[in-house]
């Protein structure tokens, strides 16, 4: 999401973010893909970087799909990798200031 973002000017982040909510928060894989391609439909003609980073990884994105709809919370989620880099990333920090 991040990389999509980036890719878009300030202005659109706030729309393009729940356009992006909607594909990956929808209830059944069909309404996801329509989520999906209305997203590549609003943003490819002014936004191609933005659209390509998203198109390139359709189905690892959507991937969790396949797995039965009690597990799709815990999937969706980055956190269980972004606290393991947290702590790394604060030693990191700490370590560098240090003179």
């Amino acid at each position: 999401m991040g990389n999509v973002l980036n890719a878009l000017p300030k202005s659109q982040r706030g729309r393009a973010k729940a356009d992006l909510q909607a594909i990956w928060m929808a209830a059944t894989r069909d309404d996801a893909y329509a989520a999906f391609d209305r997203f590549v439909t609003v943003y490819a003609a002014k936004y191609p970087k933005a659209t390509e980073t998203l198109k390139r990884d359709r189905e690892s994105l959507l991937a969790f799909y396949d797995f039965p709809a009690e597990h799709w919370q815990h999937l969706r989620t980055t956190n269980a990798i972004e606290s393991t880099f947290a702590t790394v990333r604060h030693r990191t920090t700490r370590t560098r200031n240090r003179s």
